[in-house]
């Protein structure tokens, strides 16, 4: 049995602070709450907040059918990247430089960026990795001594926002202790299984961030994938047609970087950013490179990785819109803007459907063409 208690101006007054206690431990625990969803890996996904009728904001334009990558060590090559018909030059202070020649690559670059002329192409470094103490070196170093030339630090074995976060502060402060003017862009490189889960906060985690590029190789490596080549098919990974008897049965190979690819261009372009293919190893392939091209571009990708000069000429063919491809685009953007003066929302063009679709399939294409045109 509970006494009874007379509900005096005292009990009043008990019972009042016993709310605000109460109240206070609630506002303790959701603060606690809020910190955890800050800092653990099961924070809500990146745009769960967002409605579906959100604009993209899209990150800052460039041409970007064919990224050419430089070793940093190779001071005499540069010059002839720099005129090469790449849209993206990449000079490489990570996986092409050995350990004992970072400083060395770093001085390379650093002078490259000061004295050669790289006309308007979008000029690039690849830093070394978060897990790296020469990472942070490379981000000073650059930034204090190198001038406003460079436009983007490409940022390998990223795995979560928190790397992206970790980045952007760096650049942040050494941007704002010498007052740089043009904020460098991001573009990151998904290349292990954590990357790959996280790949949404990631897109999402900076008004920096550009692009998202496949890393194959250490992709392969992390999903212990049996294969010890740079991109490209592999004979295992295919299927079997059915038994019909003694008829002979056909094998057909598949592509065991779709799920992958198809992810980072989903990521990529929810968040306004550009979804680039990696490198393909083998350069004596020119066939097979012009094919992880094609499906590269199919998938919806921006461009490719070159890692030799003679595979820019390919991804410059296979990433630009042909002349009736461009002509038909325009044919649609014409036939739409037709049916809306006549108060229609879709079209015949040929026998096909042509709808509101239609029309930002096509300014894509002659977007893409023209700004080809302004580089050239």
């Amino acid at each position: 049995l509970v006494p009874f208690r007379p509900k005096t101006s005292c009990y009043h007054t008990d019972q009042q602070k016993n709310l605000q206690q109460f109240f206070k431990m609630l506002a303790r625990v959701a603060q606690g709450l809020r910190s955890s969803l800050r800092t653990s890996h099961f924070a809500p996904a990146a745009g769960a907040f967002r409605t579906s009728f959100t604009t993209v904001e899209e990150a800052t334009p460039r041409l970007d059918r064919c990224e050419l990558y430089v070793p940093g060590t190779q001071a005499k090559i540069i010059p002839k990247a720099a005129k090469s018909a790449a849209d993206v030059i990449v000079m490489d202070l990570e996986d092409s430089v050995s350990a004992g020649e970072k400083d060395i690559a770093r001085k390379n670059v650093i002078q490259a960026l000061q004295e050669i002329d790289f006309g308007s192409k979008t000029v690039a470094v690849r830093i070394n990795g978060l897990y790296s103490h020469h990472m942070y070196k490379d981000v000073i170093e650059i930034i204090e001594q190198a001038g406003e030339r460079c436009d983007m630090f490409v940022i390998p074995m990223v795995g979560n926002a928190k790397d992206v976060y970790m980045a952007d502060s760096l650049t942040s402060q050494v941007e704002t202790a010498v007052g740089r003017k043009k904020k460098i862009g991001f573009g990151l490189i998904i290349e292990a299984t954590l990357g790959m889960m996280n790949i949404h906060e990631i897109a999402a985690a900076s008004k920096r961030n550009e692009s998202l590029h496949f890393g194959v190789a250490d992709y392969a490596a992390s999903t212990k994938s049996r294969t010890t080549n740079i991109g490209g098919p592999n004979h295992l990974y295919g299927v079997l047609t059915d038994k019909d008897g003694d008829k002979p049965r056909d094998y057909f190979w598949g592509d065991p970087w779709h799920y992958a690819m198809a992810r980072i261009v989903v990521a990529a372009r929810a968040n306004g950013l550009r979804p680039v293919d990696g490198p393909f190893g083998d350069i004596a392939d020119p066939d097979g490179y012009r094919a992880q091209c094609q499906r590269a571009a199919a998938l919806g990708m921006e461009g490719k990785w070159a890692i030799h000069p003679s595979q820019v000429k390919i991804a410059n063919e296979v990433f630009s819109p042909g002349e009736a491809e461009v002509k038909q685009a325009k044919r649609v953007l014409e036939a739409m803007e037709k049916a809306q003066q006549e108060g229609l929302g879709a079209v015949s063009l040929d026998g096909k459907l042509v709808d509101i679709a239609s029309i930002k399939q096509a300014e894509a294409i002659v977007k893409k063409d023209e700004a080809i045109a302004a580089s050239q």
